[in-house]
């Protein structure tokens, strides 16, 4: 739940790694991440595209979302993350007083800018559902698993339970 006062962010970036699963003591899926975020801007004098600084920013994700992201999401991935920024203060090994940022996620999905992805909804009782596919290049994504929201031409009775 958003506190008013949290500060929400999103960003849009590639994940330097791949995404770390651990469980807490009680159990509890955390996955672990860093985005870089690097901004492009075009150069006029020399007529080219050049990269400016990179942020890179730490992201934390629990429960169900975090088994999502570390079974669809790899290094280079180019996402689209949004969550709510943490700011902690703390003392280094040497006494110094330093200051680090976290997003803790609250939705991450693929970037369909340079890609496609194939979406397959999880089930309803709270367990993850199978890994996105994201294809570089446009290229089209992995035959995905048959389920009626896949096939725009499924004609719905009046028995089916509605999915939502």
């Amino acid at each position: 739940m958003n506190n008013m006062n949290e500060t929400i962010l999103t960003i849009v970036g590639n994940l330097t790694a791949e995404p770390e699963l651990r469980q807490t003591g009680s159990g509890v899926a955390v996955a672990s991440f860093t985005v870089a975020s690097t901004p492009r801007n075009f150069d006029r004098q020399a007529n080219e595209w050049k990269d400016g600084d990179a942020l890179f920013m730490r992201c934390s994700a629990w429960r169900d979302l975090a088994t999502n992201i570390t079974a669809s999401l790899t290094k280079g991935s180019r996402v689209i993350v949004t969550g709510r920024l943490q700011q902690r203060s703390y003392q280094d090994r040497e006494g110094n007083n330093r200051v680090s940022l976290e997003l803790q996620v609250d939705e991450v999905g693929p970037s369909l800018k340079y890609a496609t992805a194939q979406v397959v909804r999880g089930d309803r009782s709270g367990g993850g559902g199978a890994p996105v596919t994201a294809a570089a290049g446009g290229a089209a994504p992995a035959a995905a698993t048959a389920d009626s929201w896949s096939s725009p031409n499924t004609e719905w009775s009046t028995a089916d339970e509605t999915p939502f």
